[in-house]
């Protein structure tokens, strides 16, 4: 059987999750090392299993046990002590665990108590009461896990953007490569950079679709075709759904633009069209003027434009306009005036301004860190762990005191380096607006980012305003605190916190874990009308999480944001003027 590095990392990580809901201690945290780093790992770790268990073990943090393990697994399709746990324990760890507030002690505690094995599980325990009735739990927690149970539900039909987009580069690179194939795009929300999608929408302009299909269909990481036809196909890898549609070269342009969408900017143009005569849709712009009935035909008059994406804008009368922007927020009146925003682009990101290392809950030493950003071009970094306070559980935050030791290592280390290394820390914002580190500390370092991470339901606004308030904050990191396709977050009026936030000189974070993407577009865009500077960081907690920092970059884009808003773009010495 073929095994995918994806496949590796879930096994094991439902490995620290089953032994995290059996109380096993220590042996949770290596398996959810190891899982991450199979994951980033630049080659294939399904290769390394076919040389043996030394050769898995040059994955950093795998030792030998795990890659005994990834050997067996890759060999057989199963690992026995894994089989053995889920005997023990058959739950569907991996679905419960995406509910908000339900971790795998949680799942071990609930399946003990009442057998809950399952989403349907959860739910009904939840609405019958049976939750509030075990020890440790209570009529708000009950509560909690219902609303989550729906949330889970729904976010479940829709997969993250930095999930799906590695794969749908990946069919668009091996298409491009197919001799049928004369034009190869990513469309749909994918190509706009939402956060989540449906599946991924794939278009291909050539002139012999059923040989298009047919190399579709032979992709190889493709796991399974769920249809194909003359002109469309759809196949699934690792998971997500992806959707082919082959059309002529010379109509390429204007199904591109239609399949890119949005629904509403679509609406919106063919508004456009109608009022100037002309029709638009999939096959391309067709003067109508002198047709008596322009919709019995698609292509009925004469067709001005469709062979280009940008031949259909300026045939509007517009300037072509980034996928980014296709959401119907003022974009057209913008191309219609010239006034488009030239967007920020990630060559532009100078350095990262939120980063943790294995001083809190991140996997690499400072040093290692900092290289880490060197290596990717940065011309400063700021680590920034987990203080004490709401919302970290299990040590992750540091107390101020270990901080202060910290603040010498990361000098020395600022010392032995040719990037700037700014030192600073990740505040937690308490439900009063409070910042959980001792104010004479916040003014030793050079970054302060103060972020929410408990009480992350209802109204965050007054909470958030507190903070970006107090004179020694910097950033706000991931403002609502959401997590996609897990929880919402907190419900903050964006406009009266970046008014505040533009007036103290506090920047709000864009935080590029695809699981975040936190402010998200329409937020930025609100925030940068309010004169608000934004951020866009990664949260790294090992080095090759700051190639997630394109994320961060097109959800600035989905935001309006030009070079001049993001503070990251600035020199080490124009963020210090922003920092002082």
């Amino acid at each position: 059987m073929t095994v995918s590095d994806d496949e590796i990392a879930a096994r094991l990580a439902e490995f620290a999750d089953l032994l995290e809901a059996r109380d096993v201690e220590y042996k949770p945290r290596a398996y959810r090392r190891a899982a991450e780093n199979v994951r980033e790992y630049p080659d294939s770790v399904a290769d390394l299993a076919a040389e043996g268990p030394d050769a898995v073990a040059r994955v950093d943090g795998v030792g030998d046990a795990i890659a005994s393990k990834v050997v067996e697994y890759v060999g057989t399709g199963s690992i026995a002590e894994l089989d053995e746990l889920r005997a023990e324990l058959p739950v569907d760890i991996a679905a419960l665990t995406r509910v908000e507030g339900v971790g795998p002690k949680t799942v071990g505690a609930l399946y003990e108590a009442l057998g809950v094995a399952d989403l349907d599980d959860l739910a009904a325990a939840a609405e019958n009461g049976e939750i509030r009735e075990v020890s440790g739990f209570g009529a708000k927690t009950e509560q909690n896990i219902a609303e989550g149970v729906a949330f889970a539900r729904e976010a479940a039909e829709r997969e993250l953007l930095g999930a799906a987009r590695p794969g749908g580069e990946a069919v668009v690179d091996y298409l491009a490569e197919q001799s049928p194939v004369e034009r190869v795009e990513l469309a749909g929300s994918i190509r706009r950079w939402k956060p989540t999608i449906g599946d991924v929408d794939v278009l291909v302009g050539a002139n012999d679709a059923e040989a298009a299909v047919a190399a579709f269909r032979e992709w190889p990481a493709a796991d399974s075709v769920i249809e194909a036809g003359d002109t469309k196909a759809s196949v699934r890898a690792d998971g997500v759904r992806v959707d082919l549609r082959v059309v002529a070269p010379t109509e390429f342009g204007a199904a591109l633009q239609y399949f890119t969408g949005s629904k509403d900017h679509n609406v919106a143009l063919r508004n456009r069209a109608i009022d100037r005569d002309l029709k638009m849709n999939e096959y391309g712009l067709f003067d109508v003027s002198d047709v008596a009935e322009p919709g019995a035909d698609q292509r009925a008059g004469e067709r001005v434009a469709g062979e280009t994406e940008a031949g259909m804008y300026e045939a509007l009368g517009l300037a072509a306009m980034a996928p980014e922007l296709r959401e119907n927020r003022g974009e057209i009146d913008a191309a219609a005036a010239g006034e488009l925003p030239d967007l920020v682009v990630e060559d532009q990101i100078r350095g990262d301004l939120h980063v943790h290392t294995d001083w809190s809950d991140g996997n690499d030493s400072i040093r290692e860190m900092v290289e880490g950003a060197a290596a990717v071009g940065h011309d400063y970094v700021a680590v920034t762990d987990h203080a004490t306070g709401p919302g970290m559980v299990g040590g992750v935050g540091v107390p101020d005191e270990a901080l202060r030791d910290q603040l010498s290592e990361i000098r020395a280390v600022a010392d032995d380096t040719d990037i700037t290394v700014f030192a600073g820390v990740e505040a937690n914002v308490g439900t009063d607006g409070s910042v959980s580190v001792a104010d004479d500390l916040l003014a030793a370092l050079d970054v302060v980012v103060a972020s929410p991470h408990a009480g992350l339901d209802g109204d965050g606004t007054d909470r958030l305003v507190a903070a970006a308030s107090h004179p020694e904050v910097d950033i706000i990191g991931h403002p609502t605190g959401r997590y996609l396709r897990r929880r919402s977050g907190l419900d903050v009026d964006v406009e009266r916190l970046a008014t505040v936030a533009a007036d103290t000189g506090t920047a709000l974070e864009i935080n590029a874990n695809p699981e975040r993407l936190d402010l998200g577009g329409r937020a930025v865009q609100t925030a940068l009308e309010a004169g608000a500077t934004v951020a866009v960081n990664t949260d790294a907690h090992r080095p090759a999480s700051y190639e997630l920092v394109r994320y961060g970059v097109h959800t600035a884009r989905r935001g309006w944001a030009e070079t001049g808003d993001v503070l990251n773009t600035r020199t080490a010495e124009g963020v210090r003027e922003f920092l002082a």
